[in-house]
C-alpha cells in the first residue's frame, strides 16, 4: 500500500466542482451513496473504466453498475420496458440496480465486460447527486475497495483500501459520513424473459414481489461471465477466516453477534434484532475485527428475510474459501 494517500474532502461546493472535473478529465473520485463508497469514473471512457479495473485489481470480466442522475438520464443509455418503468416510479432514487439493455456504445463495452446489457440505478445520497448533477456524466463506480474485499461505508475505509493517486487510485475521496444502508443495492436483470434476481441488497425482494410479482432466481453464482457485479463466489471477503452459523467463538475467534440473545461479550450486529441496523454495521465491524488479536471471526445466524436475505448473501460470499 502506497504511503501517499488520497485526500478525504468534505464535499462543499469547491470539492463537488474538482470532483466533477477529475471525472470530466478521466480521473477517478471516491464517493459516498447509500449503500457503500463508490470509485467512481466517468463511464463513456473506456480508459477511465480500465483504471477503475486497475485500481482494484478486478476480473475484466465483472460488470461494474452505472450511477444516473434519474431515469431520464437512465433511458439516454438503456432501453426500459414496463416492468422497469413500475420498479423506477416505486424504489429510484435508491439501493435498485437495473439490467436492462444498453441503448448503443456511448458507455464503454468493458462496463459491461461486452454484454449488450448495462446494470444502472439512480443512487438516493446528496454527496452523489450533486456529483452527478455537476459532472454531467453517467458515473460507473463499483465499490471503492480492491475486488473481493469487505466493502467501504466510511471515507476513512477507502483510504486504507485502495492505493493513492499516484499509484493508480482516486486523486479525491468525498467524505459523506456513514452510509445509510450499508449494504450494497439489489440487482433484477429485466433483459430476459423473466425479472431475476442477480443479488439481493438494500431494497428487499419482498417489497419489490409486491411491486411486480415473482422473481426468478438465477441458476447458480457466475465466476464466469456474471451480468452483475456481487455474483461472483468468493466476495466482500476479511483476510480472515469467517465461520457461519456460529452460537459462540472458538479459541482465537471473536464472535459477530445479532439480537439480544446474542452471548456477552459478542461484538453485536443489532442488539435489537433490527436488520437494517445490522445491514448498517455489517462491512464496518467485520473490517474492525479483521486482524490480531484474532484469528477468525465466527457470526451467528441472522434471519433469512428482508434484509437479512442480503445479509446472508454478503456473509456467505465472504466465507468462501479459494481453491488451491
Amino acid at each position: 500500500m502506497t504511503e501517499a494517500r488520497t485526500p478525504i474532502l468534505t464535499p462543499d461546493t469547491a470539492a463537488i466542482a474538482q470532483a466533477a472535473e477529475t471525472l470530466r478529465t478521466g480521473g477517478l473520485v471516491a464517493f459516498p451513496t447509500e449503500t457503500v463508497y463508490g470509485l467512481g469514473c466517468n463511464a463513456t471512457d473506456g480508459e477511465a473504466v480500465a483504471r477503475v479495473f486497475a485500481a482494484k485489481d478486478r476480473p475484466r470480466f465483472n460488470p461494474l453498475i452505472v450511477h444516473v442522475q434519474d431515469t431520464d438520464a437512465a433511458r439516454n443509455i438503456v432501453i426500459f420496458n414496463d416492468t422497469a418503468d413500475r420498479l423506477t416510479e416505486a424504489f429510484w432514487p435508491g439501493a435498485l440496480t437495473l439490467v436492462l439493455p444498453r441503448r448503443d456504445d456511448r458507455v464503454s463495452l468493458l462496463v459491461s465486460a461486452g454484454l449488450e446489457t448495462l446494470a444502472i440505478r439512480t443512487p438516493d445520497h446528496p454527496v452523489a447527486q450533486a456529483l452527478l448533477v455537476e459532472s454531467g456524466l453517467p458515473i460507473a463506480a463499483p465499490s471503492a475497495n480492491r475486488a473481493g474485499r469487505i466493502s467501504p461505508t466510511a471515507a476513512g475505509h477507502v483510504v486504507f483500501s485502495l492505493p493513492g493517486s499516484a499509484d493508480g487510485g482516486p486523486t479525491i475521496i468525498l467524505d459523506g459520513g456513514p452510509c445509510r444502508v450499508g449494504v450494497e443495492s439489489t440487482v433484477v436483470d429485466l433483459s430476459g424473459d423473466a425479472p431475476t434476481l442477480l443479488r439481493p441488497g438494500g431494497v428487499a425482494q419482498e417489497d419489490i414481489e409486491a411491486c411486480i410479482g415473482p422473481l426468478a432466481q438465477p441458476s447458480a453464482s457466475d465466476d464466469e461471465t456474471p451480468k452483475s457485479p456481487g455474483m461472483m463466489d468468493r466476495h466482500y471477503a476479511p483476510e480472515l477466516p469467517l465461520r457461519l452459523v456460529a452460537t459462540e467463538p472458538r479459541p482465537g475467534e471473536v464472535l459477530l453477534g445479532f439480537g439480544p440473545d446474542a452471548p456477552e461479550g459478542a461484538i453485536n450486529l443489532s442488539p435489537s434484532g433490527d436488520l437494517g441496523e445490522a445491514a448498517a454495521n455489517l462491512f464496518s465491524m467485520i473490517r474492525a475485527l479483521d486482524g490480531p488479536p484474532f484469528t477468525g471471526i465466527a457470526v451467528m445466524a441472522v434471519p433469512d428475510v428482508g434484509l437479512g436475505r442480503a445479509i446472508n448473501d454478503r456473509l456467505r460470499r465472504a466465507a468462501q474459501m479459494v481453491d488451491d
